[in-house]
């Protein structure tokens, strides 16, 4: 093949090159925005099925958004003002415990303290050598770098919390704002569509949002399900901590697949460690029949209304997901698979056929 302007061709494939990478590289820039804003984006689909229902209540939009925003925010701000109280009790007895082994004289010779109780529970080994070691190996360590590095991490620790809190609002804000402008959001989108197709395009673009919609519901009433069963629950069995416990029971339950198991392990583990191990068997009977109950009474039925996904499917798309985009990834994959299929049984399909 003879090429007419060697140089204009080389040239246009340099500059088709350098705006690919710098395409890539303004996406990895911008990848926290786009997970503010797709998580946003996420969220006021979830929230835009309530509205709806508001709506058909003769409610104006910007009053069903707002009862909307505030029924949320409530129900966080709830949350943490059950958990965070416990928190600081928990804090307080440790303080308190801690003065009064200091005015015990307990921390008056600690060292001598350390080898009274290996004297006591190690009556055959020889205390004053191993101490020698522990002496040697703390000299050879550089005590200013692990200061150092210990500092960096809290320092590290206090910014990323700092950050998410930021993070957190942002998306608070780009939620609201979604959530109260997604039919014009709608309407902009579908006009650039062409008149002849933009009929079957709404219908599938309205299929897609609605299933996103009651997807996201149905994993936070499953949620709500499994926090306010594990706090009843878990305060009958006189269970450590069981407003905390509860907040993670649903937490995790909004996590596909894996979540309710894991959060159940971690409940199981804190009813072991600082419980008892009759609680812990008691909590993980419990957890082993509802997760059976959820998985074939509960969810089949509040998930009703959102696309079936196959199981297959569901894994995939949630390793995939939690691949790219670590938590939330795994969230918005089952969605997306669903979406997908959506337009795979009623567009690919349908073609196929016709052919």
């Amino acid at each position: 093949m003879k090429l007419h302007n060697p140089f204009r061709t080389a040239l246009l494939a340099t500059l088709g090159v350098g705006l690919g990478l710098l395409l890539i590289g303004s996406i990895q820039n911008l990848q926290t925005i786009l997970l503010y804003v797709g998580t946003a984006l996420f969220l006021s689909l979830g929230l835009d099925p309530i509205v709806a229902w508001l709506e058909r209540r003769k409610l104006p939009r910007w009053a069903a958004v707002l009862i909307t925003i505030l029924g949320v925010l409530a129900v966080f701000a709830g949350i943490i003002l059950m958990v965070v109280p416990i928190i600081v009790q928990q804090i307080g007895q440790l303080v308190t415990t801690i003065q009064d082994l200091a005015e015990k004289g307990e921390f008056d010779d600690p060292v001598g303290a350390i080898q009274d109780w290996l004297h006591a529970v190690f009556p055959a080994l020889n205390v004053d050598e191993v101490w020698g070691y522990i002496e040697d190996w703390y000299a050879s360590l550089d005590v200013g770098a692990i200061g150092s590095e210990v500092g960096g991490s809290i320092i590290a620790i206090i910014g990323a919390l700092i950050a998410g809190f930021a993070g957190a609002f942002i998306v608070l804000i780009l939620t609201i704002y979604f959530t109260a402008s997604t039919p014009n959001l709608k309407r902009a989108v579908y006009q650039l569509v062409p008149a002849s197709k933009r009929a079957r395009f709404m219908d599938l673009g309205e299929q897609i949002t609605d299933s996103v919609g009651y997807y996201v519901i149905g994993q936070v009433t499953l949620g709500l399900i499994n926090g306010v069963l594990s706090a009843i629950f878990l305060t009958i069995i006189k269970a450590p901590f069981p407003a905390v416990l509860a907040v993670i029971a649903f937490f995790f339950s909004l996590i596909p697949l894996v979540g309710t198991l894991t959060g159940s392990i971690i409940i199981v583990f804190t009813c072991l460690v600082v419980g008892s191990p009759t609680t812990a068997l008691i909590a993980a009977i419990y957890y082993l029949i509802y997760m059976q109950i959820e998985a074939y009474v509960i969810s089949p039925r509040i998930m009703g209304r959102a696309v079936a996904v196959p199981g297959a499917v569901v894994v995939i798309a949630a390793l995939a997901g939690g691949s790219l985009l670590g938590l939330l990834g795994a969230l918005v994959a089952i969605p997306v698979a669903a979406s997908i299929l959506i337009i795979y049984r009623q567009v690919v399909i349908p073609r196929q056929n016709e052919r």
